[in-house]
């Protein structure tokens, strides 16, 4: 039975890496499938999931005109799966799309993402994929600094300083942002 599925985390929580392992799953079994990320991220390449530890992997670009849905239902062989990375970025009309796949295509959709923003605010898509999402699981990290586990992403400035204003959307990395618990959001230790 296909299902909609959200796994999100902090960022450094394995997000990307896990996409990669399940599309390598699939495919040793001669089963394809197809691997979207947002159009915006530009940290390694527009089109690619790129893992911290080194893997990468082309992927279909997802930007707000993009239908995924008949992305989808256009290919010639039908996938066993479709997998979404920076789901966050995505918008309520892409989340309602991935309903579509799931329930008219019967086409199981794993998507991966951040829930909240530098801010503890919602992005778009995961406040759509909470909603939707028929199982929801988070992929957990430790905190940059203690033992905790990370909850939020710190963005920090060029001189390591902790930003918490600004536009939602900044792409980055270890260079701009840790994951972090509520206390070491709120006082981190720089």
């Amino acid at each position: 039975m296909a299902q909609l599925f959200f796994k999100y985390g902090a960022m450094n929580s394995g997000k990307s890496i896990e996409i990669l392992k399940v599309a390598n799953n699939y495919e040793e079994q001669d089963k394809p499938v197809l691997i979207f990320t947002s159009g915006i991220d530009t940290r390694d390449e527009v089109g690619y999931v790129s893992s911290r530890i080194g893997l990468r992997r082309k992927a279909l670009s997802v930007f707000p005109t993009t239908d995924i849905f008949e992305i989808v239902q256009a290919c010639k062989e039908k996938p066993y799966c479709i997998l979404i990375d920076e789901v966050q970025f995505l918008s309520k009309e892409h989340v309602l799309q991935l309903t579509r796949i799931v329930d008219e295509l019967t086409i199981p959709v794993m998507a991966f993402g951040l829930k909240n923003d530098f801010q503890n605010e919602l992005f778009e898509g995961s406040q759509y994929m909470l909603t939707y999402a028929d199982k929801i699981e988070e992929m957990k990290t430790i905190c940059w600094f203690c033992h905790k586990k990370a909850l939020m992403n710190l963005r920090v400035d060029e001189d390591n300083k902790p930003i918490y204003t600004g536009d939602q959307i900044q792409i980055g990395g270890n260079d701009s942002y840790y994951p972090v618990c509520r206390k070491c959001h709120k006082n981190p230790p720089l």
